[in-house]
């Protein structure tokens, strides 16, 4: 069964909006409805983001939300389906995809709240940093290494050592997706940037510098999915799923066999095997940016460019507005605003309709959004027919 994208919204986003996930879910959840031009009667399915809450202090767990509870303050009454999904907006769309394709509910709902991390305790006190750690992190702890920002830092010095790739090669790329921010107005960070700008931005794991970094940001994004012969039904033109895909290669980034081959490798050949597609019929990208080295990881993978080759694609301009492929139109996480790969796909569906204003694409069809690098990700291929 066909699957297709009908409506998409946003929450109010900020640094620190002090909106509970309860107001964040139903703001974007919402949005997406009023998009759609649909009630809460027409969806049978809902699909939510159910790690990271509630905060550690200042936040009753009655402020939390579970795929259920959602369904109830919504009004989505009886679901067909359900689930609460403890990862990344990717899980979150394979999960709201099979569920329609494979007939458990006709239309779903996937709803993927964000809060900001590493809030202040009451009384202005930094967040308690554990001493001891647990699985894989206990053999990374011990050299520095206990987050994806260290990770990041090693993976963006291998690709320089490997291939040659340069700090300015990183740099263009935040240049552009920030000329891509300037013309959103939802983006967060707005304010244009130069290459110097970028070299003179400090150091979080070196090679990696805060212009290569997400933004931590309060938000919640939803995506409506629903059949194809329902698709017709709705306010605006449908958007439908090309193809999907998704891969795990391991449990944690610096464990894989080579730091460069993840499992955006498999999940992109996936992809491509699914449809008659090829990557130059694709008119724009919107390529996961948690970190600069996850947009060029995801370049080489799906085709756009061989391997090692991303940063002279995106220093010869192939990624900026007019280029042969536009790449993070709304500006990426690193200015729009951490969203977990939803702003990704959320992107691509306003593309493929046309509805971006002074950062549109002419005339564009096929676009592609990744979700996450490393150990697992996920990558879909939406279109206008």
């Amino acid at each position: 069964m066909r699957v297709a994208i009908v409506g998409v919204g946003y929450s109010e986003a900020g640094r620190s909006t002090d909106l509970s996930y309860k107001e964040l879910t139903a703001q974007s959840a919402l949005a997406a409805m009023a998009d759609a031009g649909m009630g809460p009667t027409d969806i049978d399915g809902i699909c939510l983001r159910s790690f990271d809450q509630p905060e550690p202090w200042g936040e009753s767990p009655e402020s939390a939300m579970n795929e259920r509870a959602a369904a109830h303050m919504l009004g989505i009454t009886p679901a067909a389906f359900f689930a609460g999904v403890p990862n990344n907006f990717g899980d979150l769309s394979m999960v709201g995809i099979a569920a329609v394709a494979s007939g458990m509910c006709h239309t779903c709902i996937v709803i993927h709240p964000c809060r900001t991390k590493h809030r202040l305790a009451p009384g202005g006190e930094a967040p308690v940093i554990p001493r001891g750690f647990a699985g894989d992190f206990q053999f990374a702890a011990p050299y520095g290494a206990p987050g994806p920002g260290m990770v990041a830092g090693l993976t963006m010095q291998r690709h320089m050592a490997e291939y040659g790739t340069t700090e300015e090669q990183f740099g263009l790329q935040q240049v552009s997706q920030r000329h891509n921010a300037s013309l959103n107005p939802e983006a967060l960070l707005r304010e244009p940037i130069t290459v110097d700008d970028y070299l003179a931005s400090r150091w979080i794991s070196r090679p990696v510098r805060l212009l290569d970094c997400d933004y931590p940001c309060d938000v919640s994004s939803a995506v409506i999915f629903t059949t194809e012969e329902r698709a017709s039904q709705w306010r605006k033109p449908a958007v439908y799923v090309e193809a999907a895909a998704m891969a795990t290669t391991g449990t944690s980034w610096e464990y894989l066999p080579d730091i460069l081959a993840t499992s955006v490798v498999p999940c992109a050949e996936q992809l491509w095997s699914r449809t008659d597609l090829v990557p130059g019929d694709v008119d724009c990208a919107q390529l996961y940016d948690g970190f600069s080295v996850i947009t060029f990881s995801w370049l080489e993978a799906l085709g756009f460019c061989g391997r090692g080759e991303s940063g002279p694609f995106v220093e010869s301009g192939a990624t900026s507005l007019g280029g042969s492929l536009p790449v993070n139109t709304d500006g990426g996480v690193c200015n729009l605003g951490r969203r977990h790969g939803a702003s990704h796909c959320i992107e691509a569906v306003r593309q493929i309709r046309g509805e971006c204003g002074a950062r549109q694409v002419p005339g564009a069809e096929v676009s592609v959004f990744t979700v996450a690098h490393g150990p697992h990700c996920y990558a879909a291929l939406l279109s206008s027919s």
